[in-house]
């Protein structure tokens, strides 16, 4: 347990549930003052209740700053023109918040001159690496009080009935109805579901579990067709075909795209991942806008982008996902991969027309004026500047190597010798 001589003053994370509740009193047990911290990133929660709760429990101050737009436009942009998906499926929606609210976390430590950061993350999960890792690049000083990697705490508090018992004795408001069989996690980006029922990877998702999107069967029979404008890799406008509503702000766009998207059942997604901390984790997402995004961004930017050049920015792409994944936002490498990704999307612009349909994204059509694509040099019509004479030489100059090699493995099979 980390010394509390001197400044006793801590800024927790704090989301009004069971768990961080007790842990703000627990936390004053130990003699700390506790500044209650919650940002507004999109969660659909009651601010003025968890205010009101952090007070009543001993707060001596909550801050409840917005940070949805600093989270769409300093993010989840980034992630966008990154293609950011982790292990091809996840796409990252915790993993772009945690360095969001934990750089407003440790502002509001700052300003309160709190030597002290504190979490509810448990100690098998990636949230509390994101949470530290943040808070040290960002504010080297500062001592982070993680509960349930303390033995005093975890060998105290052994599950939730133990925690339920606490919050009864200190008079902690607790839950009056039965809580769901799994645990949720919602952003303006997504909702993430794990824990419970669905640590078992053979048990299928109910229904009745998602909170963003309709069931693809259940959704309108009619396709929704979208036009959207990017640039320098950066989306600009949404444009809806079908009733001509447009949408340019960055939050306003994307939370416009949510709304479409969930409606039409799009971004949903079930997997088994790797956790950093090095076990497997089975999750079930939802991620309407950010489904969407990526299809659009990925048709442009082959569209607009050099085959070479976007073979290495495929493999920066990669590696922002893993980056973001393991809480390495302000990293060195970090800055530099996304420095890179933006350099490389400077020519990434034009609009992309798809279409949403039970579940289903599908690119239907694209234009740029930055395009690589020559209709002519392409066409089966027109020869163009091309001569199919050429064609010949370069196959033969390719299949050098393959010819050499198959010479060998023909000797060494006559000679009886492995290959």
């Amino acid at each position: 347990m980390a010394d509390v001589k001197g400044n006793k003053k801590v800024v927790l994370a704090y989301s009004g549930g069971l768990d961080t509740s007790c842990i703000l009193v627990w936390l004053k047990e130990q003699g700390y003052e506790v500044v209650a911290f919650l940002a507004n990133i999109g969660q659909d929660e009651d601010f003025s209740a968890a205010r009101k709760k952090a007070e009543s429990l001993g707060a001596v101050k909550v801050v409840i700053p917005d940070v949805r737009r600093s989270f769409v436009e300093d993010y989840i942009w980034p992630s966008i023109q990154a293609n950011g998906c982790y292990e091809d499926r996840y796409l990252l929606g915790t993993a772009l918040a945690r360095p969001c609210i934990a750089s407003a976390m440790v502002e509001v430590a700052k300003a309160e001159g709190a030597q002290f950061v504190s979490h509810g993350a448990t100690g098998k999960g990636n949230d509390q690496v994101r949470f530290e890792l943040t808070s040290y690049s960002l504010y080297p000083k500062v001592e982070v009080i993680t509960p349930w990697r303390l033995p005093e705490f975890y060998n105290r508090f052994k599950g939730r009935d133990d925690l339920m018992e606490y919050a009864k004795k200190k008079g902690i408001p607790v839950p009056t109805t039965k809580k769901d069989p799994w645990s949720m996690d919602a952003n303006l980006m997504h909702i993430s579901y794990e824990s419970g029922i669905l640590e078992n990877p053979r048990t299928e998702a109910p229904e009745g579990i998602y909170n963003m999107t309709t069931d693809p069967d259940k959704a309108p029979d009619t396709p929704l067709k979208l036009e959207i404008t990017f640039k320098k890799g950066l989306p600009v406008a949404v444009k809806n075909l079908a009733t001509g509503t447009v949408k340019e702000k960055p939050l306003e766009l994307f939370l416009y795209l949510n709304e479409v998207g969930g409606k039409h059942g799009i971004g949903r997604v079930d997997l088994v991942e790797n956790r950093f901390i090095g076990m497997k984790s089975r999750g079930v997402y939802e991620t309407p806008a950010g489904t969407i995004l990526l299809a659009a961004h990925i048709d442009i930017e082959v569209f607009t982008m050099d085959r070479e050049m976007r073979k290495i920015k495929r493999t920066l792409d990669t590696k922002f996902a893993e980056q973001v994944y393991q809480g390495l936002w302000y990293s060195p490498e970090g800055e530099y991969t996304r420095s890179c990704i933006t350099k490389s999307q400077e020519q990434v612009e034009g609009t992309v027309v798809l279409t949403l349909f039970k579940g289903q994204v599908m690119v239907n059509a694209r234009e740029s004026e930055l395009s690589l694509y020559n209709e002519e040099l392409v066409s089966m019509n027109v020869q163009g500047d091309y001569e199919p004479l050429h064609a010949g030489g370069f196959i033969k100059i390719n299949s050098l190597r393959l010819r050499e090699f198959y010479r060998l493995r023909q000797k060494q099979n006559a000679s009886g010798k492995p290959y």
